[in-house]
């Protein structure tokens, strides 16, 4: 198996929702390790975090909190409002329900105005991408987001879940379209152990567009603000010896675009083995969806042979996919 290529995920592991539905802890989740400098792949508790890395490591998470971005217009209409412009302009992407989800539009342009929930009027202004769209609310869009929309939801997700399980412990600013995974297992208890034992936690945002589900899709322009502190942090940990772990590949685009010269503002960067990482030594991060860009990413940090095997590994494993899943920690 190639990791950038097709494999079959098995429908059963698909996690349907959060582990607390499943009667576990939100830390309760599984964690496959892998360590490039071994070639080795390990199974572990996601709470044995803490033991497994060093005094003087640095975690680098997303304050980014999930916005209930999914409007529904009308019985043939959805509305995923994936990213806010500085103009105030949003991206958005207009779907067509589905069962309990709902799929792309497809080639067929949508209405240039479509009518929302509590007389609001979303205007198209124009197409950014092949997905998304330029728009214009009548009102306020994140108040009115707050109102009326829900959590982004995905076919494989058993039932709607609320906003508050899609939301990190490190979450502080609203303006994601989905949640920043990678953290969600995270509890305070973890986050105790993590610096008693001496390591480092800094913050940096990303507001996580619509998810790049659709095979080879890379992913959009993001807004993103990586603090002075934390660009310190991260190169005092570096000319010190110790280990940069990004926790989520959002992290991991925030980071790199900064090493490459802006600390703040949109980042187009779409890290692989190409690109070289300038900033960041290893990742946690969930399991990702055959032929998505976010193997191009998790490329960068381990070769073809041992992404392979981890992935193997957790299909073999029963490890769970998806947002409300099991988790990867790739070391160097």
């Amino acid at each position: 198996m190639t990791v950038t290529a097709d494999f079959t995920l098995p429908a059963e592991l698909e996690a349907q929702g959060p582990p607390e539905a499943r009667g576990l802890p939100r830390d309760g989740v599984r964690m496959l390790v892998s360590r490039a400098a071994s070639g080795t792949v390990a199974h572990h508790e996601f709470t044995d975090l803490p033991g497994l890395l060093l005094p003087g490591d640095l975690l680098v998470v997303n304050t980014s909190r999930t916005l209930p971005a999914a409007v529904r217009a009308s019985a043939d209409r959805v509305v995923h409002f994936s990213t806010g412009l500085p103009d105030g302009s949003w991206l958005v992407e207009p779907r067509i329900p589905a069962g309990k989800s709902s799929i792309p539009n497809g080639p067929v342009p949508p209405p240039r105005t479509i009518a929302l929930p509590g007389g609001a009027v979303l205007t198209l202004t124009g197409r950014a991408t092949a997905r998304l769209w330029r728009a214009r609310l009548s009102g306020a869009v994140v108040p009115y987001l707050l109102r009326y929309g829900e959590p982004v939801r995905y076919s494989y997700a058993a039932q709607a879940w609320p906003l508050e399980a899609y939301q990190t412990v490190f979450g502080r600013q609203l303006g994601s379209a989905e949640m920043p995974s990678a953290a969600r297992p995270f509890s305070h208890a973890v986050v105790t152990d993590l610096v008693a034992r001496g390591v480092t936690i800094a913050p940096i945002t990303l507001h996580c567009g619509v998810s790049s589900l659709e095979a080879d899709e890379d992913p959009y322009p993001e807004q993103y603000d990586v603090p002075p502190s934390t660009a310190r942090l991260v190169d005092l940990t570096r000319r010190s010896g110790g280990r940069v772990i990004a926790v989520g590949t959002t992290v991991v685009r925030a980071l790199e675009t900064a090493a490459r010269g802006s600390q703040a503002g949109w980042t187009s960067l779409v890290v692989t083995p190409e690109t070289r990482l300038q900033a960041v030594d290893g990742l946690l991060t969930g399991l990702h969806e055959p032929r998505s860009s976010h193997l191009r990413l998790l490329a960068a940090f381990h070769d073809s042979s041992l992404l392979a095997a981890s992935y193997e590994a957790a299909l073999s494993g029963g490890y769970l996919w998806h947002e409300f899943g099991d988790v990867h920690l790739m070391l160097p």
